[in-house]
């Protein structure tokens, strides 16, 4: 496959998933700033821009931290990457790219959730509105990837799909637990409280974990099994595990599908090796926010390894 066919394919896939984590931590800033009241709001928003990773974005655009400039900011500003209309938008450029490599079924249920999105207005979303509207990006975006799975023939084309789509989960889990770690940082007095717990039950939700957590858990929240949950539990489909598995899977089978190994193969290697073989209290110990640094400046390097190794560029 050509090398620019293989990243339309990878960057489609990742920025589908990119637009539904997107909503996924929209809606765990949202609803913690709603247990916060109007004076802890902004903070809570302002920790969720911070885990997004465009916190600096957003401060050199708006002077205040409100849920009106957030969720325009998250949503619909073209000036931030990784808004979801950009998102959409450039899924959609990288789909009409490969349009002869994707099956019909994934093109209909890209095209049409990029062109009822460019239809809505930024200032019909208000507060009452928000959670349904995250919640339809997020069926938009299961319905793509249920598209991809059923239709798409188990070719190296799917290969480069499945890693840009568990390359983008993976970080944005890791992300969503990184909220915890900046809402908590400068008030270590809420640990272990009703509304520590009450977070944590947010986070939960975010990850589309909250039942499946329950039936692995019997007590209540816990931050240690939360975070365990997230991070080393295999048969959890958004967990950090889940996802190297899954990468680390699909590049055997491009091995297999070119008879060779890259460099972008050693360093997924080595990224399992450092970071899954250890246990959660050692995790812990060492400190949850370095370990999730870590695994997102890894993560990066895997993914700027494997489009070096398959002329990407």
């Amino acid at each position: 496959m050509l090398g620019r066919n293989a990243a339309n394919l990878f960057w489609l896939s990742r920025l589908m998933e990119r637009a539904e984590n997107m909503a996924r931590l929209l809606d765990v800033g949202y609803r913690m700033s709603l247990t916060a009241g109007l004076a802890g709001a902004g903070d809570h928003l302002g920790s969720m821009l911070k885990a997004a990773a465009v916190d600096t974005a957003f401060a050199s655009r708006h002077e205040e931290t409100s849920f009106s400039n957030v969720a325009h900011f998250m949503l619909f500003d073209r000036e931030n990457p990784s808004s979801i209309y950009n998102c959409l938008e450039q899924a959609r450029t990288n789909a009409r790219a490969v349009r002869t490599a994707m099956t019909q079924d994934m093109w209909s249920s890209l095209n049409d959730t990029w062109l009822e999105y460019a239809r809505t207005h930024p200032n019909t979303i208000t507060a009452n509105r928000l959670p349904a509207f995250l919640g339809w990006i997020k069926k938009s975006a299961h319905e793509f990837r249920g598209a991809l799975l059923s239709t798409h023939l188990r070719n190296d084309g799917y290969c480069f799909a499945q890693l840009g789509n568990f390359i983008e989960r993976g970080e944005n889990t890791a992300r969503i637990l990184d909220v915890k770690y900046y809402v908590l940082l400068p008030r270590s007095e809420l640990v272990g409280s009703d509304v520590d717990i009450h977070q944590w039950a947010m986070i939960l939700r975010a990850a589309s974990a909250h039942r499946s957590y329950r039936h692995v858990y019997h007590d209540r929240y816990r931050a240690f099994n939360i975070a365990e949950f997230l991070i080393l539990k295999r048969e959890m489909p958004r967990s950090l595990s889940f996802c190297y598995d899954w990468i680390a899977s699909t590049m055997v089978q491009l091995t297999a599908f070119y008879g060779r190994r890259e460099a972008c193969h050693d360093e997924c290697d080595q990224m399992g090796q450092d970071l899954f073989t250890q246990s959660m209290e050692d995790i812990f110990r060492l400190g949850l926010h370095e370990f999730l640094s870590e695994y997102i400046a890894r993560n990066n390097a895997l993914s700027s390894a494997i489009a070096e190794s398959y002329n990407f560029h």
